[in-house]
């Protein structure tokens, strides 16, 4: 990295991102921290949507960033949404005591459904099939299942939603029931599971 650039990209100036590993082989493709992919704020404002699967090189912190910026009154409130990733990070650091962006990619593997149920319709009869989820899938759908869980957890509550969104990421990244994004998550496999 070193020959790279003159100092090392840290998230927010803060946390290394050359440390993190993806521990999930099948995931190391989509979850893009490192290398070309390490930058200092989450806002590179790139064009990922303009083509299929450009979005798996969006740096996976901006994708947590875009996915808060939900819910009409919050829609296009990206510099709102840093900051609140950002608190929540440094709250993740005081209770952990570890890399913040470790414990975030850890959730993200742990929050992403493997398997799921498609619709099957045949002659007017419609019945559920298993089906493999993608790689891809897996980590769209764990950071969505996360702050759609922090969101509803902060919602007419006093906590504020960067401390729901750090309670919501370390219980992910421990695999805690009392996570809604792994909650969520054994639920559509269940249902997968029954549907095989």
């Amino acid at each position: 990295m070193s020959d790279l650039y003159a100092t090392e990209v840290k998230l927010f100036n803060k946390w290394s991102l050359e440390e993190v590993n993806v521990s999930d082989v099948s995931l190391t493709d989509y979850i893009p921290v490192k290398g070309k992919h390490s930058v200092f704020v989450p806002h590179t404002a790139g064009r990922y949507q303009a083509k299929a699967f450009r979005k798996a090189s969006c740096p996976i912190v901006e994708r947590l960033v875009n996915s808060m910026m939900m819910h009409g009154r919050n829609n296009g409130k990206k510099l709102l949404c840093m900051k609140i990733v950002k608190h929540a990070f440094e709250i993740i650091h005081l209770i952990t005591g570890k890399n913040p962006l470790q414990i975030f990619v850890d959730a993200v593997q742990n929050s992403g459904p493997r398997e799921d149920s498609t619709r099957i319709g045949n002659a007017g009869i419609v019945r559920r099939q298993a089906v493999d989820v993608s790689p891809m899938r897996r980590v769209s759908q764990a950071i969505y299942l996360i702050t759609q869980g922090s969101r509803n957890q902060a919602f007419r509550n006093l906590k504020s939603v960067a401390e729901c969104l750090a309670d919501e990421i370390i219980n992910a990244a421990h695999d805690s029931q009392n996570s809604f994004a792994v909650k969520k998550k054994d639920e559509i496999e269940r249902v997968a599971k029954a549907n095989r």
